[in-house]
């Protein structure tokens, strides 16, 4: 039995083994492949898959190397090789992630590391005072991290709770509002107790009361729905996902974290896209920051999605030109001129030929030269302008940027893609104040004035402030887990990526494998 099963670890290497590890002395298991193990077997908490690392198989081979005959010299090799070929795969899993974001739409450059190799890591784990702790290290340092794994083990200790079991009976009408009965009272206290929304010795009532509102109110809080304390559709929904779905959103936020770019500096900025939600951070001394937080407007989840990825701003245009893109102009402002021709002057629009020179009025042939893509129609500077009266630019292919808006009134919105794909922020001079921090020439008042100029000015910022535009559903906030629905079907593309990736490792496994490995 011994020998099958290390013959089958060592079939379930997919890649080759560099370096040797102190796992066996004189064929006996050394305390550190006790440790390896161990580790393995705990992948879960860390939000990875036991089975993708073998954990099981080579548990029951490290304890039969223990307590039966000691293995001869290649029985050693092949359990050493096997234990290697797992923890290297573990540590590169904890560190890097799984998946190439590219594989869903995530086109984030690589985390700036240390340049380590597999072997290299293992060997500098193996030579730290504790194995365990060597390991964690290789987790991504940002404190949310951190925050979503103590989740996590909260959101599995709660295991499928009774009740979830059956689901939550249908209103009494389209929503259910405060002094109202309703058969579900008593498994709605049930739910929020278990999630800690409620306090744990609250009892069921007969009328939707104060006290039941005021849960309701802290769940739809966390998960992003109007905290009204009214049950419609929207928090119903909410309400039937059970903890062992939530633990599994959890997992793909801390899968996201490994390999999205974070602390790339001393200054970053960090936009949300299913929460809506920009950050502004400083890192001073390993220790993160938040500086800023405010709304902002994405692209429509139907259409016009913002696209996932980091680059660095570089410039500030104030007042700025709004050049409407070819695709905006052919579907939306092409039409309407030809309905309404005076739209061009209320909207301060122009015509740019390709030499650059400026037409002001509306003529058939203007309208037919921006469809062959020989002119562009732009808006300028202005109360009425697109962009606002400030764009931040971080130069990529997407030409997406951030910028303000003349229409806040949306920012009151709790569900905001409303856009075309550009990143619409709700406080325009507070981020000009963190992007221009550290040049005093900018105060406050000389930003409102460039924005109020209404004459076009670009500033180049002295250094490149690196921004990046992320996608967690489940984030960690003044103590609290928040959820936030996916948005633009990212989580369900990561689950099926990752997914497949264990179907495939344990199938390159071979047949050879025990049960415990499949």
């Amino acid at each position: 039995m011994l020998r099958s099963t290390l013959l089958a670890l060592c079939l379930a290497a997919s890649a080759a083994v560099v370096g040797a590890a102190p796992w066996l002395v004189d064929g006996r298991p050394a305390p550190v492949a006790h440790q390896a193990v161990n580790i393995l077997a705990g992948a879960a908490t860390e939000g990875l898959q036991p089975e993708d690392y073998h954990a099981a198989a080579l548990a029951q081979a490290v304890a039969d190397a223990a307590h039966g005959p000691a293995l001869d010299a290649d029985a050693a090799l092949r359990l050493e090789d096997a234990l290697t070929t797992s923890v290297q795969r573990y540590l590169g899993d904890l560190r890097s992630g799984r998946i190439d974001p590219r594989q869903i739409h995530q086109n984030y450059t690589a985390p700036a590391l240390p340049h380590t190799d597999a072997a290299t890591a293992l060997q500098n784990a193996l030579a730290a005072p504790s194995l365990a702790e060597a390991v964690r290290a290789a987790a991504p340092p940002v404190p949310l991290y951190a925050s979503l794994r103590s989740e996590l083990a909260r959101y599995r200790a709660l295991g499928n709770p009774a009740a979830w079991e059956t689901p939550l009976p249908p209103l009494p009408g389209r929503k259910l509002e405060p002094g109202q009965t309703w058969a579900g009272l008593a498994q709605l206290t049930q739910r929020l107790v278990v999630l800690g929304d409620l306090p744990p010795d609250t009892l069921p009532t007969a009328l939707y009361d104060e006290a039941l509102q005021n849960g309701v109110k802290a769940f739809q809080q966390r998960h992003a729905l109007a905290s009204d304390g009214v049950i419609g559709k929207g928090t119903l929904d909410a309400l039937a996902v059970s903890p062992a779905a939530r633990a599994r959103q959890i997992e793909l936020a801390m899968e996201r974290l490994r390999w999205t770019p974070l602390l790339r500096g001393p200054r970053m900025i960090v936009v949300n896209i299913p929460e809506f939600v920009l950050r502004a951070y400083e890192v001073q001394g390993g220790r993160v920051s938040l500086q800023l937080a405010m709304k902002v407007i994405v692209g429509k989840a139907l259409d016009t999605r913002t696209p996932l990825f980091d680059e660095d701003m570089r410039f500030i245009e104030f007042s700025p030109y709004w050049n409407i893109p070819p695709s905006i102009a052919r579907s939306e402002t092409i039409p309407r001129l030809r309905r309404d021709p005076g739209y061009l002057q209320q909207q301060g629009m122009e015509f740019v030929g390709a030499n650059g020179q400026v037409h002001t009025t509306l003529s058939a042939e203007h309208l037919d030269a921006v469809l062959r893509g020989q002119m562009r129609i732009r808006q300028r500077p202005g109360p009425k302008n697109a962009l606002g009266d400030i764009k931040f630019v971080f130069p990529n292919n997407s030409n997406i940027y951030l910028h303000h808006t003349p229409a806040p009134l949306l920012f009151q919105r709790d569900r905001r893609d409303f856009s075309h794909g550009c990143i619409r922020i709700e406080d325009p001079v507070a981020l000009a104040q963190f992007v221009l921090r550290n040049d005093p020439a900018w105060t406050e008042s000389r930003i409102r004035e460039a924005m109020a100029r209404g004459q076009s000015a670009t500033l180049r910022l002295a250094e490149p402030l690196p921004v990046v535009i992320a996608y967690s559903t489940a984030i960690v906030k003044q103590g609290k887990l928040h959820f936030f629905a996916d948005l633009y079907g990212q989580d369900k593309l990561l689950d099926r990526a990752l997914r497949q990736q264990s179907e495939q490792r344990r199938l390159r496994a071979g047949p050879g494998l025990p049960a415990a490995a499949q």
